[in-house]
């Protein structure tokens, strides 16, 4: 599935492998390699990912900073699996 919008009048597309891409190469990041390699769409962040509320809100920042999206506080509690954070992302709308 992908995305599309308009921005300065040229259409982007971000896909959802991307977008999981993008997020596991984030966690990667933060989080070492042994936790990148749990991520799954279905993978929940307290759980399977054993991450915490503190390394949540730095997963948070990064992904606003690379995605180009604002990420509330108040969506931030609903965000309890990697789809949800994709999907939230998508719908923010994400340059390709």
């Amino acid at each position: 599935m992908s995305l599309s919008y308009k921005e300065n009048s040229v259409t982007t597309t971000a896909s959802y492998p991307d977008l999981l891409t993008g997020l596991t190469e984030i966690v990667d990041e933060i989080c070492g390699s042994a936790t990148a390699e749990k991520v799954t769409i279905d993978a929940t962040f307290d759980g399977e990912l054993q991450i915490d509320s503190l390394t949540m809100v730095e997963i948070v920042v990064a992904c606003e900073e690379r995605f180009g999206v604002r990420i509330p506080d108040e969506a931030l509690e609903q965000l309890k699996t990697v789809g949800d954070a994709v999907q939230f992302i998508a719908n923010a709308g994400v340059a390709a």
